[in-house]
Parts: C-alpha cells; structure tokens; sequence
C-alpha cells in the first residue's frame, strides 16, 4: 500500500488514537507517530507534568510546532493527544498536509478505558466522569469536522478499529492506494 498522505487519528481521550494508529501502521507498513510522545521525549517530562508546571497554554503551542514538523517530516500515522483537534490552526495544518481521521467513541465507553488511570491531567478533579462528560459534549462538534470518521465499539479489538479505519481510507485514493 502506498500512503500519500499522513493519517492523522483523532478523538477523545481513550478513544484508542495511539492503539489503533500503532496497529494501522503496522497494517500498511507506514512509519507510527505520536505527538504525545514526541512532546514528552523534547521535554523530558510527562504530560500532566508539563501541564502542571507550565500550563495547557504552553503545551497547546508545544504541541502544534510538534504536529507541524511532525507532518512535514514523513508520512505516515500519526496520533494527537485529545486536545489537538481542537485548535484552528491544528485543522488548518491536518487539512493541507494530511487526512484527519476520528475515532468516535461514545462517552460510556470512553469513561470505561480512563477512568482506573491517574496519567489524564483534564481529569485530576473532584468529579472526573462528569469532566469527562463536559469535554466530551464540547469537542465532538469539532471533531465531527475530521474528513474521515470511524465509529468506535466496544466489541472491537484493536485489530477491528484498524480494519475499520483501512476501509474508511481506502475510499480516499488521494490518501492510500492499495
């Protein structure tokens, strides 16, 4: 298969962006990306603790010089960590040097994958399945604006999720060619 364009996946926390990119990738012999990952590797911190000592602003700038270099660089699957999508510009840079691809999760599912792990910095509050909820109904207009979108079950494997995306992608030529 020839990729033509970098996949962007995009979604929720916990919708399986890192998971399902890793397997599509492997899928279709494309290189694996994470913005996440890349972030903390440059600044040698973790998420939460970036957020913690410098800020979501910071981290959002951080982030978006990340997903720039990271699409001009090579082409292949590449995750973002929840809030990317939700910048303007990050749309802008997906939109002229990728295909945006949603994983869309519902929110019971989405809720049953964070909610045993302490490493979601939006979610360190009193009452995290009703934060979950609040960011939930607030980003999935704007991922709704994604090229591509790929319906999430919890009866899906992995396995499934990448299979699922491969076939939304296969439709795009301008993206994959088999």
């Amino acid at each position: 298969m020839k990729l033509k364009k970098t996949v962007v996946m995009v979604g929720m926390m916990g919708a399986g962006k890192t998971a399902v990119g890793r397997a599509l990738a492997a899928k279709i012999g494309a290189p694996f990306l994470d913005s996440d990952a890349e972030i903390v590797k440059a600044a040698n911190m973790s998420i939460a603790e970036i957020f913690e000592r410098d800020g979501e602003a910071f981290f959002r700038t951080k982030e978006t010089q990340v997903i720039d270099r990271l699409l001009d660089e090579e082409r292949g699957i590449l995750s973002t960590g929840g809030g990317a999508f939700l910048a303007a510009g990050n749309r802008a840079l997906i939109a002229e040097k990728g295909v945006a691809v949603w994983l869309d999760a519902d929110l019971e599912l989405l809720w049953q994958r964070v909610k045993h792990k302490d490493t979601r910095p939006l979610l360190r509050t009193s009452n995290p399945r009703q934060t979950l909820g609040d960011i939930y109904d607030a980003r999935v207009p704007v991922y709704s604006k994604a090229e591509l979108s790929v319906k999430a079950d919890a009866k899906y494997s992995i396995e499934d999720m990448a299979d699922r995306v491969l076939e939304a992608l296969l439709t795009r030529p301008d993206v994959l060619e088999a």
